[in-house]
Protein backbone atom coordinates (compact mmCIF):
# COMPACT_ATOMS: atom_id res chain seq x y z
CA UNK A 1 0.00 0.00 0.00
CA UNK A 2 0.84 3.14 -0.25
CA UNK A 3 3.10 4.71 2.95
CA UNK A 4 4.62 7.67 3.38
CA UNK A 5 7.72 8.24 5.93
CA UNK A 6 9.16 11.74 6.57
CA UNK A 7 12.29 12.71 8.59
CA UNK A 8 14.66 15.43 9.22
CA UNK A 9 12.66 17.38 11.57
CA UNK A 10 14.03 18.46 14.58
CA UNK A 11 14.32 21.80 17.20
CA UNK A 12 16.68 24.43 15.68
CA UNK A 13 16.84 28.18 16.45
CA UNK A 14 15.48 30.82 14.34
CA UNK A 15 17.19 31.68 11.15
CA UNK A 16 18.38 28.03 11.25
CA UNK A 17 18.25 25.29 8.61
CA UNK A 18 16.47 21.64 8.04
CA UNK A 19 16.62 19.02 5.48
CA UNK A 20 13.56 16.90 5.52
CA UNK A 21 12.90 13.85 3.71
CA UNK A 22 10.01 11.51 2.82
CA UNK A 23 10.45 8.39 1.21
CA UNK A 24 7.73 6.44 -0.22
CA UNK A 25 6.71 3.38 -1.59
CA UNK A 26 3.29 1.48 -2.89
CA UNK A 27 3.37 3.80 -5.74
CA UNK A 28 5.18 4.27 -9.29
CA UNK A 29 7.11 7.74 -7.43
CA UNK A 30 8.39 8.97 -10.51
CA UNK A 31 4.96 9.23 -12.40
CA UNK A 32 3.35 11.39 -9.80
CA UNK A 33 4.01 15.00 -8.95
CA UNK A 34 4.78 14.87 -5.04
CA UNK A 35 3.90 18.11 -2.10
CA UNK A 36 4.97 19.18 1.19
CA UNK A 37 2.18 20.12 3.54
CA UNK A 38 2.52 20.89 7.76
CA UNK A 39 0.04 21.15 10.28
CA UNK A 40 0.58 23.86 12.96
CA UNK A 41 -2.03 22.72 16.71
CA UNK A 42 -4.96 23.88 16.28
CA UNK A 43 -4.78 24.41 12.53
CA UNK A 44 -5.53 22.95 9.09
CA UNK A 45 -3.23 20.75 6.88
CA UNK A 46 -1.20 23.73 4.86
CA UNK A 47 -0.08 23.11 1.62
CA UNK A 48 3.60 24.53 1.23
CA UNK A 49 5.28 23.01 -2.01
CA UNK A 50 4.81 21.21 -5.53
CA UNK A 51 7.26 19.58 -8.03
CA UNK A 52 6.26 17.91 -10.84
CA UNK A 53 7.32 14.17 -11.91
CA UNK A 54 10.70 15.52 -13.19
CA UNK A 55 11.52 18.43 -11.15
CA UNK A 56 11.16 20.95 -13.54
CA UNK A 57 8.40 22.87 -12.11
CA UNK A 58 8.00 23.82 -8.46
CA UNK A 59 5.62 25.99 -6.41
CA UNK A 60 5.61 27.69 -2.86
CA UNK A 61 2.97 29.31 -0.44
CA UNK A 62 4.03 32.70 -0.32
CA UNK A 63 4.39 31.80 3.49
CA UNK A 64 8.09 30.02 2.70
CA UNK A 65 8.32 31.26 -1.19
CA UNK A 66 12.22 32.05 -0.69
CA UNK A 67 13.01 29.82 1.78
CA UNK A 68 12.18 26.53 1.52
CA UNK A 69 13.11 24.18 -1.44
CA UNK A 70 11.04 21.33 -2.94
CA UNK A 71 13.43 18.37 -4.40
CA UNK A 72 13.04 15.39 -5.32
CA UNK A 73 15.28 12.10 -6.30
CA UNK A 74 13.34 9.63 -8.38
CA UNK A 75 15.98 7.02 -8.49
CA UNK A 76 15.75 6.71 -4.40
CA UNK A 77 11.69 7.41 -4.45
CA UNK A 78 12.42 10.23 -2.07
CA UNK A 79 11.21 13.51 -2.35
CA UNK A 80 13.05 16.84 0.38
CA UNK A 81 12.46 19.78 2.10
CA UNK A 82 15.21 22.48 2.59
CA UNK A 83 14.10 24.75 4.70
CA UNK A 84 16.07 27.95 5.59
CA UNK A 85 15.83 31.14 7.49
CA UNK A 86 13.38 29.17 10.13
CA UNK A 87 11.13 31.00 12.09
CA UNK A 88 9.00 30.46 15.20
CA UNK A 89 6.03 30.62 12.68
CA UNK A 90 7.44 27.61 10.49
CA UNK A 91 6.21 25.17 13.64
CA UNK A 92 4.59 22.69 12.67
CA UNK A 93 4.30 19.01 11.86
CA UNK A 94 5.25 18.31 7.94
CA UNK A 95 3.88 16.14 6.14
CA UNK A 96 4.64 14.64 2.17
CA UNK A 97 2.19 13.14 -0.37
CA UNK A 98 1.58 12.79 -4.07
CA UNK A 99 -0.20 15.74 -6.14
CA UNK A 100 -3.28 13.71 -6.30
CA UNK A 101 -3.38 13.33 -2.30
CA UNK A 102 -3.58 9.91 -1.59
CA UNK A 103 -5.68 9.20 1.49
CA UNK A 104 -3.14 7.54 3.64
CA UNK A 105 -0.77 9.84 5.07
CA UNK A 106 2.77 9.59 6.78
CA UNK A 107 3.13 9.77 10.88
CA UNK A 108 4.84 13.52 9.83
CA UNK A 109 8.19 15.04 11.35
CA UNK A 110 8.20 17.76 13.88
CA UNK A 111 9.65 20.94 13.52
CA UNK A 112 10.08 23.02 16.27
CA UNK A 113 11.36 26.83 15.97
CA UNK A 114 11.22 28.48 19.56
CA UNK A 115 10.49 32.33 19.60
Amino acid sequence: QVQFVESGGGLVQPGGSLRLSCATSGFIFSSYDMTWYRQAPGTERELLAFITTTGDITNYADSVKGRFTISRDNAKNTVFLQMNSLKPEDTAVYYCNSGCRFPSWGQGTQVTVPS
